[in-house]
């Protein structure tokens, strides 16, 4: 008997709010919200502190793990090692330019850096992003063959099935 009582008393307990967490639930939802700033607003507000040596590195660290922990592959070594070589060297401006790139999205990212579209006029003229640009089309151009890429301003994958054609099967990539 007092074994089910206990049972329901903790059930009872799990379903209901705790009045500490009712306080929360408003400054909660409050931080939420204040996350969902536009591209822009996150470029403004992210302080850039250069005046200590603490700051400088904590700023440095924070920007190379953004820069290696995108989600994208391509993307994290690509940014990662252009940030990590050129980070320590960089005035406020240019981190503000990198801050600009790091705030793209992804696939968009990828697909300008490696020419497959054309990017913004906004995103064209961020000097980081040429810097970065240039790397990439520069190491495609000594490691690939032309043969092997598409034409500018195409995509490069067509397809997991890019294989079908006249002659070839007529479902997956056999």
């Amino acid at each position: 008997m007092a074994a089910t009582l206990l049972r329901r008393a903790l059930q009872l307990r799990r379903v209901l709010p705790s009045p500490s967490s009712r306080a929360l639930l408003p400054a909660a939802s409050n931080r939420l919200l204040s996350t969902t700033n536009s591209t822009q607003q996150n470029t403004t507000a992210t302080p850039i502190d250069l005046s200590s040596d603490e700051s400088r590195r904590r700023l440095v660290n924070s920007l190379v793990y953004r820069s290696k922990q995108r989600g994208f592959l391509e993307l994290d070594l690509v940014l990662g090692t252009w940030v990590e070589q050129h980070i320590r060297s960089m005035d406020e401006a240019n981190i503000r330019s990198l801050l600009q790139v790091l705030d793209l999205e992804n696939p968009d990212l990828w697909k300008w850096l490696t020419g497959q579209e054309q990017p913004p006029e906004a995103v064209n003229s961020n000097p980081v992003f040429l810097a970065i640009k240039s790397k990439v089309m520069d190491n495609l151009s000594k490691h690939s063959s032309p043969e092997t890429r598409s034409a500018p301003g195409q995509p490069w994958v067509r397809g997991w099935d890019d294989k079908r054609g006249l002659d070839g099967p007529k479902y997956g990539n056999q």
